[in-house]
């Protein structure tokens, strides 16, 4: 590969300069364009902001054009590049922007008043207004910062062991944890996914869900970049525009978590809707019933399942195109360059048909977690990332996840880790215990569900502990039904049993 990834750029823009690479709510730019703003951008980054290798340069906003050419930019520097969820509180992207050191902050306009809010604790990070004309709150402007950058626009000794993305993902322990992907893993997820949507030159990529998640990111958009597609690229998803799209661009290639898949078949213009061009949709996130595959291969389309998570980049193992429709509801087999075991817990292979934790290595897993030794050491054992996930590989090689050894609850392809709701939970006066669950949903896949004990004669009611958490956690976050409950099931060690609490709020 060339020494960073905003090689990638450069050669297409060598090879077909005049091809769009990127249309987006304000425009379009040919891959040579693309190259000409990668190279600005890093001149700023370099020489008007004084990044440069290693340092951490974090984005905050929608899916836009800037993201993209702040990405490819950090690379060639040899910097680290850190979405942000916009979903989050504002405590929890200080913290994210305290514990990664920053150095600067780049925020669309919809989110400057929210990232004011917490600027003054940060006198030494620079923060950048992406599209505003002039400062309201002092900050840096982006178009101004472009204007002046001159000199240099990349630095030696930037090659694929680079640590370059930082992801926070939440924890079990109620910290999220940053995982760093360096630009080789980048590269191989890329060539993992091309081969899993037998992806071309010639694709028209519709990407819509957030790039703040790897899936986002690197399922469709950064493989489709690495083989010279077009990309048209969604701030946000919504339904009708995204069948639009579809229609007028000729779409051939979409990702949709579980989700976005029930807002498109549930929109009125479904039906009507010419999806002809469409060759494949690639799905993932959680476990995908196939009563919600199944529509859409009635139209036609192959469905492909890809596995994986924020440490794997995430394309660890994948249907190809006839799998989807010779196997719904399996995740497939190992990427091209992954490899993948089914242990028991001793650490032993199982058998076909037993089920047992996936383990995923190859040049695409996290590098570690972010200044925490600890978790890299208990996530990678001897080259192996562990994903406290459990399934099986049946007698073809396929492999089928049938649950989670985390308590992740995975809400509308978000992550909601329950250890982060319950440290809310447990730091009210009124309450002696508290669990968060999963509850399934027709909509959402699944919705967080808080049980709470009471201590003697407190009081409490589900509207005082909804608006406790605003502003403390995310809203996707809350908990969307509380159930009060004398005492908890435990098991003879004390822990709760999970399982049973499940069952309880199962039924509404």
């Amino acid at each position: 590969m060339s020494d960073d990834l905003s090689g990638w750029i450069e050669t297409h823009a060598g090879f077909t300069p005049d091809k769009v690479a990127l249309k987006h709510a304000r425009g379009e730019e040919t891959y040579a364009e693309f190259a000409d703003r990668v190279r600005t951008y890093a001149r700023m980054l370099k020489h008007r902001l004084g990044v440069g290798r290693g340092d951490r340069i974090a984005y905050l906003g929608p899916n836009t054009a800037e993201y993209l050419f702040l990405f490819f930019a950090a690379a060639r520097l040899g910097a680290m590049f850190l979405p942000l969820n916009w979903r989050l509180a504002a405590a929890e992207h200080a913290y994210i922007l305290r514990d990664s050191g920053a150095k600067a902050v780049f925020c669309d306009d919809e989110y400057l008043d929210h990232a004011e809010g917490f600027r003054i604790d940060f006198p030494d990070t620079a923060f950048v207004d992406c599209r505003g004309a002039a400062s309201r709150f002092g900050w840096h402007l982006l178009d101004e910062e472009l204007s002046l950058a001159e000199g240099d626009d990349h630095n030696p000794h930037v090659n694929a062991d680079a640590p370059f993305l930082l992801v926070y993902t939440s924890g079990t322990t109620g910290r999220p944890k940053g995982a760093v992907l360096t630009q080789e893993a980048i590269h191989y997820n890329a060539l993992n996914c091309v081969h899993a949507a037998d992806m071309r030159s010639d694709d028209k990529i519709l990407v819509s869900i957030p790039l703040f998640h790897v899936g986002g990111l690197n399922i469709m958009l950064t493989p489709g970049l690495y083989c010279g597609a077009s990309i048209v690229l969604h701030e946000r998803f919504d339904p009708g525009d995204a069948l639009r799209s579809i229609e007028e661009d000729r779409i051939t290639l979409i990702i949709a978590v579980p989700a976005v898949m029930q807002a498109l078949r549930g929109h009125p213009g479904w039906e009507s809707a010419d999806l002809s061009s469409l060759r494949q949709m690639t799905t993932g996130s959680t476990i995908v019933p196939v009563a919600m595959i199944q529509p859409f291969l009635d139209r036609g389309m192959a469905v492909c399942q890809l596995y994986g998570s924020t440490e794997t980049a995430p394309g660890a193992i994948y249907q190809l195109a006839a799998d989807g429709y010779r196997k719904p509801g399996s995740i497939g087999k190992p990427a091209l360059h992954c490899d993948a075991r089914i242990v028991d817990a001793d650490g032993a292979d199982v058998a076909p048909g037993e089920s047992g934790e996936i383990l995923i290595r190859g040049k695409s897993i996290l590098y570690e977690y972010w200044g925490n030794e600890e978790a890299t050491r208990e996530a990678i054992r001897d080259g192996w990332f562990h994903t406290g996930d459990v399934g099986y590989r049946d007698e073809d090689g396929d492999y089928w996840v049938n649950d989670r050894l985390k308590d992740v609850i995975i809400s509308g392809g978000e992550n909601i880790y329950p250890a982060e709701v319950e440290q809310v939970l447990y730091g009210m006066d009124e309450v002696e215990d508290a669990s968060v669950v999963g509850r399934p949903d027709e909509k959402w896949g699944e919705v967080p569900v808080a049980v709470i004990a009471l201590r003697d004669g407190a009081a409490l009611d589900k509207e005082t502990v909804a608006g406790r958490l605003d502003g403390v956690l995310a809203r996707f976050k809350h908990p969307k039904d509380v159930v009060f409950v004398d005492e908890f099931p435990r098991n003879a060690m004390g822990k709760i049993l999970k399982y049973e609490l499940r069952g309880l709020v199962a039924g509404g």
